[in-house]
């Protein structure tokens, strides 16, 4: 592989520097295409919302607009963005454990459409907020179907202690939030929202889940009274990082979803009018490869060492999840394995290894290292540890590159900063 969209890997090292962010906007586009035509049905409507904690920039935002998709949105600085990229806040979806009051009133002022709510007291602020004014909304609630999905320890979500919802097993504490929402006229309660953890390999998981979900519902409609109308299944769609990963093919897993809904909402009397999922990761993570320039070549009575100019800092997963990664040096694809490398990142830590065992061809100072399957929660979660600036972001389609992030300076880095003046 000697080129990303089209255009050649050496090249876009060149133009741009490293370390670089890289996505094919083809692969993008492929993948939301995939989502949108696969997540259908004609019991009910659909809609794709992109978990855009995944990967958030404008040119992301607007590409997700162009699909027609709905958004996630989880901070203020999240929904400020789509708002700038001109998005349609009605379509946006603000999810989150802790919306601070500011966060509430810019989702007003700004006309988001949903609110995701996660427990009893950011109802009440909700409420308060909205009350007496023109503004409307619509309301989801986050319960925890006490599901555990099997992934790491650090990304599920839905165990019985999760930080994240109201567990089903609390219905006296749901009741009352959807009570308190409904009692407003301002608020329209549309559904039931549930996310079970990230990198889900099993579509059984999902059939599970809908079946909780739904049936929830049905209990909250039958023995409550409550109009419930709308079920969020939430993300965790996975994505291919190594060869031990066996992500579940767009159409099967949303066939598998479409069907189980179906089923399950015919036998409790097809009260459920919108169903949502929300993938993130699985739409940018394959597209994305960071780029690196190898410094220098350490080697020590157990290890081989080969440094490159970014780290932790850029992507921080191998040391916060010890995720893996695949790689390749630019122009070497296709010589002789020599050594089994260490890549260690510029970061002063010792758990700044971005891949602890990876098989290359000779590895030399000024090499390309290029990191696959980086589309995801690399640059969203990256950091200005040891004051090294951002890399640059960009989108290379048909052979054309374009700069959607440009890369941070030294200035960049201090500009937020007040300098001391001696009197």
């Amino acid at each position: 592989m000697s080129e990303i969209g089209g255009m050649n890997i050496l090249t876009l090292a060149q133009t741009y520097g490293t370390p670089l962010a890289v996505y094919d906007e083809g692969a993008l586009r492929d993948k939301l295409k995939s989502f949108t035509e696969h997540f259908r049905s004609d019991s009910f409507k659909t809609d794709v919302v992109y978990a855009s904690k995944a990967f958030n920039c404008m040119a992301m935002i607007q590409l997700i607009e162009e699909y027609g998709c709905c958004l996630d949105v989880v901070s203020g600085g999240e929904l400020y963005t789509a708002y700038k990229a001109g998005y349609d806040c009605s379509k946006i979806f603000f999810h989150g454990n802790n919306k601070t009051p500011a966060e509430i009133k810019m989702a007003l002022d700004l006309g988001v459409g949903t609110i995701v709510l996660d427990n009893e007291m950011e109802a009440a602020e909700l409420v308060r907020q909205i009350s007496g004014t023109d503004k409307k909304i619509n309301a989801y609630l986050r319960v925890n179907p006490g599901i555990e999905a099997h992934t790491h320890k650090y990304i599920v979500t839905a165990h019985v202690d999760s930080k994240f919802g109201i567990s089903m097993l609390d219905e006296e504490d749901i009741v009352n939030v959807i009570r308190m929402v409904s009692s407003t006229d301002n608020i329209t309660f549309e559904g039931i929202h549930a996310h079970i953890g990230s990198q889900i390999f099993d579509k059984k998981a999902y059939s599970e889940l809908v079946k909780k979900m739904f049936a929830f519902a049905s209990k909250l409609k039958n023995e409550y009274g409550f109009d419930v109308t709308g079920v969020n299944l939430g993300g965790g769609f996975a994505a291919y990082y190594t060869d031990e990963d066996h992500p579940i093919p767009v159409d099967e897993v949303c066939a598998e979803i479409i069907r189980t809904c179906e089923e399950e909402n015919a036998k409790n009397g097809n009260q459920i009018t919108r169903v949502l999922i929300e993938p993130g990761r699985s739409i940018v993570a394959e597209a994305g490869y960071n780029l690196y320039t190898i410094g220098y070549i350490k080697k020590t009575p157990n290890k081989l060492y080969a440094f490159v100019d970014g780290g932790m800092s850029d992507n921080i997963r191998p040391a916060l999840y010890q995720a893996k990664y695949d790689a390749f040096i630019a122009g070497k694809e296709n010589d002789e394995v020599s050594g089994t490398y260490t890549i260690a990142g510029k970061c002063c830590e010792s758990g700044d290894i971005l891949i602890q065992s990876i098989a290359l061809p000779e590895v030399k100072t000024g090499d390309i290292l290029v990191m696959k399957t980086t589309g995801a929660y690399g640059y969203s979660m990256a950091s200005h540890y040891n004051k090294l600036p951002l890399p640059a972001v960009v989108f290379v389609k048909d052979g054309t590159a374009r700069e959607v992030i440009e890369r941070e300076t030294y200035e960049h880095l201090i500009s937020l900063e007040k300098q001391e003046v001696n009197p």
